[in-house]
This record gives C-alpha cells, structure tokens and sequence, in this order.
C-alpha cells in the first residue's frame, strides 16, 4: 500500500505513462538538460504532474535559471514532498508529488533573490501544461 492518495501498479504507469516520462516519474530519472519541453516555455497556464493531474505550479512563478530544465521559484502550497537526497555524492532535496510521489525533480536555494530565493528544477517530463484561458 502507498503512502500515497494516488496509488497504482508499475503495470499501471507504465500504460499510462510514455517512456521518458515513466523513467522520471516512476524511476527517480533525469531528462537531459536543455532538451525538455518546457524548459524554455512561457507561457501563461498552470503546470500539472503528468501522473497524476494535480497542480504543482503557476506559470507566473517560471523563470529562466539557464540550468537547462524548467525552474520555478515556488510550488502551489501542499502539491510537494520534500525528500533528503544523499544520491551521486550529494546532498540535496528531491521534490515529488504529494499526490503520487512521483519524482519530479530538486529543489535548491539558490534561486532569485528578489523572490523566494529558491529553484525548482523540475524535469519536462513530469509535467503536463494546462494553457491559461482567460
């Protein structure tokens, strides 16, 4: 059983999910940088996790950090999981989904100043964008 609300088989996301996405997601993977989607996207709209639909980001809160993947300064409140990450011989924060602790991609403080200070690396493949309508 998931600690999860959204709780599915492996069988399960990898219907639903495309490769690359099912690797990040399900297999705490990384796109390469600069090739993701969204990393030099800008437009107005929200950012969704893939697997799930539950809303991480505003577009209002993206900005171009040149780390090559989408960099945010802040997420909707509640939509992540903050997990220590002691991998490849760092220490760093791993962000998941709260909804179905899908690996989304890290968080560090070193981001702008005149916001939150914070950047959301986050890989394209974790995300659905949803276009602003009004």
């Amino acid at each position: 059983m998931s600690k999860y609300p959204v709780d599915k088989s492996e069988a399960e996301w990898q219907e639903q999910l495309d490769d690359m996405a099912f690797h990040v997601l399900r297999n705490k993977g990384t796109e390469r940088p600069f090739t993701g989607e969204y990393d030099l996207h800008f437009e107005d709209g929200k950012y969704h996790c893939k697997g799930c639909g539950t809303l991480l980001f505003a577009s209002s809160h993206k900005y171009n950090s040149g780390c090559g993947w989408p960099a945010f300064d802040q997420a909707e409140p509640g939509s992540i999981e903050y997990i220590r990450d002691t991998t490849h011989g760092m220490i760093r924060t791993e962000t998941v989904c709260a909804n179905c602790g899908g690996h989304l991609g890290h968080v560090f403080n070193d981001g702008p100043r005149e916001t939150t200070g914070q950047r959301y690396c986050i890989n394209s493949a974790s995300l659905h964008f949803n276009k602003q309508n009004d």
